[in-house]
């Protein structure tokens, strides 16, 4: 079946918002990399303070998907987004290519999941301008496809993804407003990562001797962290949450060669939010495949959180935010 479209039809367009997301119990590595498969499961949180919003128009004049990302040309026939386009015209029926332009109002490629909103933001506006249910489930395989952690950023609150058979699941189990919660995020460099997240989960696949542990070990920290979540156990989450979070990162440091995404501030804050929880403030911390420090606290220390890892030498800037919403169409 071709999508019609004359000089006459509606044009093909939408304009979509998705924030990322940072997982609590972290995925690193794939299970199948050709179809972007997670080697484990993962819970996240949806990040309201940062967005990615992407505009794309389906143009009969055009030879092949442009994307535009903050403004910046990108190669032609970008592999993963190709891939999410030709899956979204399958699905639709439509045979045109389209125009994408994307834009972050936080730092790219430099551990801040921005992959995962921009491909969540894609899915989110493409489907919209072709006409796509947007409770259709098959978008959550799509939205994998450019990215492992873009189908949790379909989604807001907190976001459980798990794998089921050849595919995966991914569903909120809170909301926003169940529970009071902030993320500060602290952004101790604004230069992309040397190592792409998907490179590097490949890279400790093969080389890791701490790799098969961190797999068979998962399921337990995903089992218990739902459970914490579930009775809002705060401080049993944040214990679980950072140990999850420094096995991942060992799994990455005994990766030949090695990943070490942290600088020296990255360490700092990390100490200093041990220091504040000590003192009996709500919070801790998580960290990607990036130096960036992202610190989960109940909502009402967030300002007291954000002054005093903003005072840390070598921080560039702090961001707060709540929890955050799921991608939304904002506009056609």
């Amino acid at each position: 079946m071709r999508l019609v479209h004359d000089n006459e039809s509606k044009p093909l367009r939408a304009v979509a918002i998705a924030h990322p997301n940072v997982a609590l119990i972290k995925y690193w590595g794939k299970r199948e990399v050709s179809a972007n498969l997670p080697a484990v499961g993962s819970l996240s949180v949806t990040l309201g303070a940062l967005a990615t919003e992407t505009r794309i128009e389906f143009d009969p004049s055009l030879e092949h998907d442009l994307l535009l990302l903050n403004g910046i040309e990108q190669p032609a026939g970008h592999g993963r987004l190709a891939a999410c386009m030709n899956a979204l015209r399958d699905l639709s029926g439509c045979d045109l290519y389209a125009r994408v332009e994307s834009e972050n109002d936080f730092p790219t490629g430099a551990g801040l999941a921005s992959s995962a909103s921009g491909y969540a933001a894609l899915v989110t506006a493409g489907a919209a301008a072709l006409g796509i249910d947007a409770h259709e489930t098959r978008l959550i395989d799509i939205a994998r496809i450019g990215s492992g952690s873009a189908p949790r950023s379909l989604f807001g609150g907190m976001v459980l993804l798990e794998n089921d058979g050849d595919g995966t699941v991914c569903e909120q189990i809170i909301t926003p407003e169940d529970w009071a919660l902030s993320v500060v995020v602290v952004i101790t460099s604004e230069v992309p990562k040397p190592v792409t997240s998907r490179d590097g989960m490949e890279q400790s696949r093969l080389s890791s001797p701490y790799y098969a542990a961190w797999v068979d070990t998962h399921a337990d920290d995903l089992r218990q962290a739902v459970g914490y979540v579930q009775d809002r156990d705060f401080f049993a989450l944040a214990e679980l949450a950072e140990h999850n979070c420094l096995k991942m990162h060992s799994v990455m440091l005994t990766t030949r060669p090695p990943l070490l995404y942290w600088l020296p501030a990255t360490l700092a804050v990390m100490h200093r939010i041990g220091e504040l929880r000590a003192g009996g403030l709500p919070v801790f911390f998580t960290i990607d495949a990036g130096p960036q420090v992202k610190a989960v606290c109940q909502t009402e220390v967030a300002d007291e959180v954000t002054g005093a890892l903003g005072a840390v030498p070598g921080v560039l800037r702090t961001i707060v935010g709540e929890l955050g919403y799921g991608a939304r169409v904002v506009g056609g």
